[in-house]
């Protein structure tokens, strides 16, 4: 296992600790979180179920034995755990590498705690050297590009990509992110825009960061 992978595995297994008797757990997508879903697996029948943010998520929770659940038949997500591609000093992130970024965003906001797990690698003075992902209506991908360029922003468009929603992925390099709140609102109104990958109004509240010295928690 390389040293990025002990990371991710680090604190994931940091990330089990949250875990509370009955609890049903919103779970998100990526590397970092597979490894999390692994260490979840003994404690299947400690949990009420999970919340899944993509479908290769819920896959790999069902081959666990894990009950996976509707977020429409949940009433109360006391946590949600998923990793970043991208996070700032006031725990805001940059998510949807996986371009999971809408189910992601609607389960953070459904959950009480949002707990964010990554390496040291993804922490950053200023959000935007990761490319920002946003999820388009395919019909809108060159007017919300044309759009999109007015921020100074260069999309590109995810080709061959498609989400589990049925839409496309714009990736957006060259932004310097100054005010997230502000972009994250802005972007959202531009139609055929579905979802943006900041989470920045809806901000992690607890980062677990892994790094070769160990697993430390940034709090708000």
């Amino acid at each position: 296992m390389n040293n990025s992978d002990s990371k991710k595995q680090a604190v994931a297994r940091a990330a089990i600790d949250f875990v509370e008797y009955d609890d049903v757990i919103g779970i998100g997508t990526g590397s970092t979180v597979d490894f999390f879903i692994d260490f979840l697996k003994p404690l299947k029948n400690k949990i009420s179920g999970a919340v899944a943010s993509s479908l290769s998520t819920q896959q790999k929770l069902e081959a666990h034995g894990i009950r996976v659940l509707d977020l429409n038949d949940v009433s109360d997500i006391p946590i949600y755990i998923d990793g970043a591609d991208e996070v700032n000093n006031n725990l805001q992130l940059i998510k949807g590498g996986g371009g999971a970024l809408t189910r992601e965003k609607i389960i953070a906001g459904a959950s009480k705690k949002f707990l964010c797990i990554v390496d040291d690698s993804k922490i950053v003075d200023i959000l935007g050297k990761f490319p920002l992902p946003i999820e388009v209506l395919p019909m809108a991908r060159s007017y919300v590009a044309r759009e999109i360029i007015k921020y100074k922003g260069m999309p590109v468009w995810r080709e061959g990509f498609i989400t589990d929603n049925s839409n496309i992925i714009l990736d957006v390099n060259h932004l310097e992110i100054m005010e997230p709140i502000t972009l994250e609102k802005e972007l959202n109104q531009i139609p055929g825009v579905v979802t943006v990958g900041l989470f920045a109004e809806r901000e992690a509240d607890k980062v677990l960061v892994s790094s070769d010295n160990g697993v430390i928690e940034l709090n708000k």
